[in-house]
This record gives structure tokens, sequence and C-alpha cells, in this order.
């Protein structure tokens, strides 16, 4: 047998994702769900009034958490079945309840279910890590709601806006993000006991053809562990839109943690907002004076996993085969859990990020001197205008200083005098202070204070204050 450091090990577990997290999808509470299932099947066959014995229902109670995962492996590498592998291991610790064991109940029924438990215990974590993510960038968008800065589009310059304002839709994003994650929480059923084709015989002839109370039973079983409702019915195995469903919200996260990201890491470029950069953290093996966005790369490489991780589910749920087939057990193995410890590390990411940005005012100022007089042109113009001038005859003049300021720019590599160049212009009428004042950044940021202002009162902080007993500290980061 190798050793640990001759096998390969999964970095989401080893690097990335969250010991709660991993615990969801790891084999003690896999195991000990189906221990779990089992015991609440045989409870609640007992109330139904099957012949359960009391000491068969006590010895599965007494060995909920001591799987031994040795003699399961074991049993499984003989019997070639991972279920069956685990009634012979709980019959051998608990003989009493030998007897009574998965009675009636298929695979899936610990498999499926179990599932299911996983599926509603990783989207709950991973709305608590969304919602402090939520707060982290809102107490940034809160303290640089009327910061001036250049905006973007096609990555080119374009009007102002501000540092909050642009954080408000980064918050956004992971605010409909969590509204769809509140939604899987309150859709997501329980498979419950259906039998091997999902049609009840076995349970049927339990209960001498009392249908009742199969139904009873089904409810019953779903309500122990914490279920309202179940799906209204299955095959052998509930439906896999389920997974599908689950892991295209889990993708609209990692879409909008890669969104700020890929911001963030323009942003670092342009020296105006970067990720925080501890005093002892080293950016490049040769070249030492580099400060790599790194966080921000992690969680856009852990995005795109998640991102594609979505379509297996998708694949699956697309090529079933009438009541089941086999072809999704190993793939649900790998993706679903991957796509949960991925989205658990990317929020983690984001939001150990989000709690120290830096920003830099005075390089945000420097670009905003940069590109306003190009932008405030249309304002000097009309203002002329308004005091005699022809539109057509400032039109050109305008033009052809701005071609020249840029020129100066682009091909000289010095300052823009555009204003200088219009202070000059005698059409114009205007002096070089009065247009300082014509292009303070303020005055061309339009209302993005005040919607940073509305967006956080009306939108934010009732989700914070909804969810105030999940925000934690900032999370270190193991690498």
């Amino acid at each position: 047998m190798p050793s640990a450091a001759e096998r390969y090990s999964n970095p989401l577990t080893e690097r990335y994702a969250s010991p709660e997290m991993s615990r969801i999808f790891s084999p003690s509470f896999k195991f000990g769900t189906w221990r779990r299932l089992w015991l609440a099947l045989a409870e609640a066959q007992r109330d139904l009034g099957l012949d359960i014995p009391e000491e068969a229902i006590r010895a599965i109670q007494d060995h909920l958490h001591d799987v031994d995962l040795d003699r399961a492996a074991e049993l499984e590498r003989e019997l070639r079945h991972d279920v069956m592998a685990h009634v012979h291991h709980l019959g051998e610790q608990a003989p009493e309840a030998r007897g009574i064991l998965h009675l009636g109940a298929t695979s899936a029924f610990v498999g499926d279910n179990t599932d299911l438990i996983q599926h509603r215990e990783a989207l709950l974590l991973v709305r608590r890590r969304l919602v402090n993510a939520v707060a982290a960038l809102s107490g940034f968008a809160a303290e640089h709601r009327g910061l001036p800065t250049l905006g973007f589009t096609h990555f080119q310059p374009a009007q102002p806006t501000t540092v909050g304002k642009r954080a408000t839709l980064w918050i956004q994003d992971l605010v409909l993000d969590l509204e769809e994650i509140e939604f899987r929480l309150e859709t997501l059923r329980f498979r419950g006991v259906r039998g091997t084709t999902g049609t009840q015989a076995s349970f049927l002839d339990l209960f001498d053809g009392d249908g009742e109370k199969v139904a009873k039973l089904n409810r019953a079983v779903a309500e122990r562990m914490g279920f309202d409702e179940v799906y209204g019915v299955t095959g052998q195995t509930y439906t896999r839109k389920a997974d599908a469903a689950c892991l295209a919200t889990l993708s609209g996260v990692a879409q909008s943690a890669s969104k700020f990201g890929h911001d963030l890491r323009l942003l670092s470029h342009l020296k105006e907002v970067e990720e925080p950069f501890e005093s002892a953290q080293i950016g490049s093996s040769a070249m030492p004076y580099k400060r790599n966005p790194m966080r921000s790369e992690r969680i856009c490489a852990l995005a795109r996993h998640v991102i594609t991780l979505s379509l297996d589910p998708a694949f699956t749920q697309a090529t079933q085969w009438l009541e089941r087939s086999l072809d999704d057990s190993a793939n649900k193995r790998i993706a679903i859990p991957e796509a949960y410890l991925g989205t658990d590390a990317v929020l983690l990411i984001l939001h150990n990020v989000a709690s120290g940005l830096v920003v830099h005012p005075e390089m945000i100022r420097r670009r905003l001197r940069e590109e306003l007089p190009f932008m405030a042109t249309e304002n000097l113009m009309m203002r002329a205008v308004r005091q005699g001038g022809d539109r057509q005859e400032l039109h050109e003049r305008v033009r052809r200083h701005a071609v020249a300021a840029g020129d100066r720019v682009k091909r000289q590599g010095l300052e823009n005098d555009l204003l200088d160049r219009i202070a000059a212009d005698d059409a114009f009428g205007v002096t070089r202070q009065e247009l300082e004042e014509e292009v303070r950044p303020e005055r061309y940021v339009g209302r993005a204070p005040e919607q940073a202002d509305e967006f956080l009162r009306e939108w934010v902080e009732p989700i914070l204050d909804r969810h105030a007993d999940l925000i934690d500290e900032t999370p270190d980061l193991r690498v």
C-alpha cells in the first residue's frame, strides 16, 4: 500500500475548502447518515405496526457513530456492493437488528436520501459563505460610496462612477445568488421510501396491502430526517434534475465570484484597487517587486472548475434510462462534492479579499485627470452655445483640440493639455480656473453615491439583519 505521500490528494480538501464543507462529504458523514436512515426507517415501521423489537432499535442507536471503514471496505471487496457491505457491517455490530435492517428498502433509500441531505447541509453552508461575502463587500461599498473613479465599458474609459457604486454591482450578483440558494433550500425534497422502481411494492407487501400506512411511512421517515416535503413520484432514484439544478445554482455563484475576481485583477493592473498583500508575501519567485493578485486569480481558477462541473449532472439527467441507470453513480461521487467544495473555497477567498481591499485614491484621481477633459467637452460646448456661440463651429473646434491633445498623449507620452487648448481658444470664453471647476469628478458621477446608499439600505441591510447569526470573522486562508 503506497504511503500518503505517494497517493494523489485532492487540492480542494487539502488546500482550499473548509473542514466544515469537507466533513459534509466525508465517509463519516455519509455512512453515519445511512445508519440514521436505517434507524428512522425501523422506528417509523415500528410505529406503524410492524414487529420491530425495541432491542433492535436500541442496537442501531448504540452504533450510529462507530462505522469501521476498514471492515466495511473489506466486506465491499467481498460482496461488490457498497450498501450491502454496510448492512452486513452494522449487522455484525448490532446483531439484534440484523433481521430488520434495510427492511423493504433498496440501495437508493440510503444512497439517494443521503445525497439530498448532503445537498441541504452544503447549501446551508454556501448560504453562510454568501452572507459573509455580501457583508464584507457592503462595508467596502459604504466606505467608498462617494469616491469618484473612472468607469469602463469594453475596458475603455467611460463616464465616471464611484468605487462604492462599482462594489454594489458585485454585491447585487451575490444577492441574486443568495436568492437562488434560498429557493433551492425551500424546494429541495426528500426521496423517501419508494422501493426498487419507485412503486413502493415491497412496503405495500410489508403492510399487507395497506397503502395508507405506506404513505404514512414515507412522510414519517422524511420528517425524522428533517424534511417537510417528499418528491411527488420517483423511479428508483430521485430525479437527477435536482442535482442539475443545485449545481447550476453553484455555477451562478462561481460566475459572480469570477466576475469579481476578474474585475479586481484589472483594477490591480491599474493600481487603483488591490487585494490584501501581507508583509512577508512573495509575489514572484523571480521578480521580487511584483504584487500579483494571486487570491483573485485563485477565485477565477476555482470558479471555472465549478462552472464546468455543472455540466456533469445536466448530462446525467439527460441520459438517465427509464426508472434508473447506474451511469450516474461514479460521476456523482466526483462532480457534486467537488462543486460544493470548490464553491466553498471560492467564497472563503472572496470573503478574505473583500475584507481587506486596498484603495489607492491618488491613482484613481490621476486617471480621472487624464480622461475627464475629453468627457467634459460636451458640457463645455453647451456652455459656449449658451453664451452665443455657434454649435457646429464649436463642435469642430472641440474635435480638433481633442485630436491634438489625444495625439500628444498617445504619440508623445505627454500630459493631456485639452483644457489648456480650450482655455486659449476665445470661441469658448472660459478661463483655466473655470475649466478646473467644470471637470471636478463629482460633477460626472450622476447618482452613483445615492444609488449605493439606496441599494445598501433597501437590499443589503435586510439580508444582513435576517442572517446576522451567520456572519463570521474574516477567514484565514491556508495558502
